[in-house]
């Protein structure tokens, strides 16, 4: 009994020092990432004006949202790799003010040319920040209580657009005009400023890893140490080349471009397609965000059901499916009310999917090699962010429907959920 009552003792113990370390960096990374979302997606809110005053086709549109992931995906490997090396304080600070003054540069487009550059520039400096976090987490969060962790951290994703959406809106309205600017012009300009002073402030506020944090005592900054030190990690080769033909990086990477595919080309333009059912730009932004508030709610949910289950697998595939059923729903539902309806679900489906899947994904790698393989994976993903925009701007400018356009998006999740199923046998594999 008093072994069993130590244990229980320890247990405890641990779970309050998760929680004060949750406590600590969680709510400042979420604000960073809630940024860092809004600025590739006030895009879509700029779309309908911006697009207008410069007479962009919607392939231009298209391509210009989803070029941001080419230069994202192209130098997000050796920016984690920075991160591993500089640590987070000096990294994410880096990141931060770049992208933000990149992002406040795009009031100056005036062409197509303009347009494409500042969006890859902006893909390129903001490289790294989210698989940056990730790997950063595991410094500080055991793997078992990853799952509601990341829950909590990827809650910035659907809020931003939440509370984005309708600040978005406001921006556009409020500011038209003012000094000579048009309403997107200072949308990009506003919605620049938060990067840039959370880039400074991360430099003083975040701590590199657990044997720094003076705010925790040294008894629990040995205890985290324990906790978070794989012992596997003495046996890794880091060779990039054996990581990236590693066949659960590229099926990892696979399954998550399934599901990036679909919330990118989702997110780029929906307020165009409830714009297209005659709501006004005011509304515009309200209305967008109900599917992104449902999302919000059940993706909090199921990570904490992950980690109660202490189950990753089948939590994406069901949240895969659930997505390509809502979007599938969304195409043929015959009223705007029944397409919202259906979207709400798909929206559910896509970001719940987010936790269990990185929860899964940083589990399976370690130390440096985890540096590489959890970048890849996000790089080999976030090509999605560029084509899925793209394909839903080509179907469209083809003279196709924004419903064949949803079809399209649900093949996404479905691609998750096999290449999941796939992971689940390689991992097994290699476990033996």
């Amino acid at each position: 009994m008093n072994a069993l009552g130590a244990q229980k003792d320890q247990a405890h113990y641990d779970d309050q020092l998760i929680a004060k370390v949750a406590r600590r960096l969680i709510p400042f990374l979420a604000v960073c990432y809630f940024a860092s979302y809004l600025d590739r997606v006030n895009l879509s809110f700029a779309a309908t004006e911006m697009t207008r005053d410069l007479h962009f086709s919607p392939q231009v549109y298209g391509w210009g949202a989803g070029i941001f992931f080419l230069g994202y995906a192209l130098l997000e490997p050796p920016s984690n790799y920075m991160l591993h090396l500089f640590g987070a304080r000096i990294w994410i600070s880096r990141i931060m003010v770049s992208w933000g003054i990149i992002s406040g540069l795009a009031a100056l487009t005036w062409n197509e040319t303009s347009f494409y550059l500042l969006r890859f520039l902006l893909g390129a400096a903001e490289a790294g920040f989210m698989p940056g976090v990730i790997l950063y987490l595991t410094y500080w969060i055991p793997p078992r209580q990853r799952g509601r962790i990341l829950a909590d951290f990827l809650f910035a994703v659907p809020l931003a657009t939440v509370f984005g959406a309708p600040i978005s809106s406001y921006l556009l309205i409020a500011t038209e005009g003012l000094i000579g600017l048009r309403g997107w012009q200072w949308l990009f300009i506003f919605e620049a400023i938060p990067p840039i002073l959370l880039g400074f402030s991360a430099f003083f506020f975040l701590t590199d890893r657990p044997r720094k944090a003076l705010w925790l005592s040294a008894q629990e900054r040995a205890r985290l140490e324990d906790l978070t030190v794989d012992p596997r990690e003495a046996e890794a080769k880091h060779s990039v080349l054996l990581i990236l033909l590693n066949p659960r990086t590229v099926t990892l990477g696979a399954a998550y471009f399934g599901v990036v595919l679909a919330l990118y080309g989702l997110s780029m333009w929906l307020p165009q397609m409830v714009e297209s059912h005659g709501v006004s730009l005011a509304s515009t932004g309200y209305v967008t965000a109900a599917p992104f508030i449902v999302g919000a709610s059940v993706m909090y949910g199921w990570g904490r059901h992950s980690d109660w289950r202490g189950e990753r697998i089948w939590h994406v595939v069901a949240a895969g499916l659930v997505a390509t059923a809502g979007l599938i729903g969304a195409a043929v539902t015959p009223n705007f009310m029944l397409t919202m309806i259906a979207l709400c679900f798909a929206a559910a489906g896509i970001f719940s999917v987010l936790p269990p899947f990185w929860a899964f994904v940083s589990d399976q790698f370690f130390g440096a090699e985890a540096a590489i393989a959890i970048a890849l994976v996000n790089a080999i993903g976030n090509l999605a962010g560029f084509a899925g925009p793209y394909l839903v701007g080509w179907i469209r400018g083809g003279g196709g429907s924004y419903a064949q356009a949803l079809i399209a998006l649900a093949l996404g999740p479905l691609l998750c959920a096999t290449m999941m199923l796939i992971a689940k046998n390689q991992s097994k594999r290699a476990g033996d």
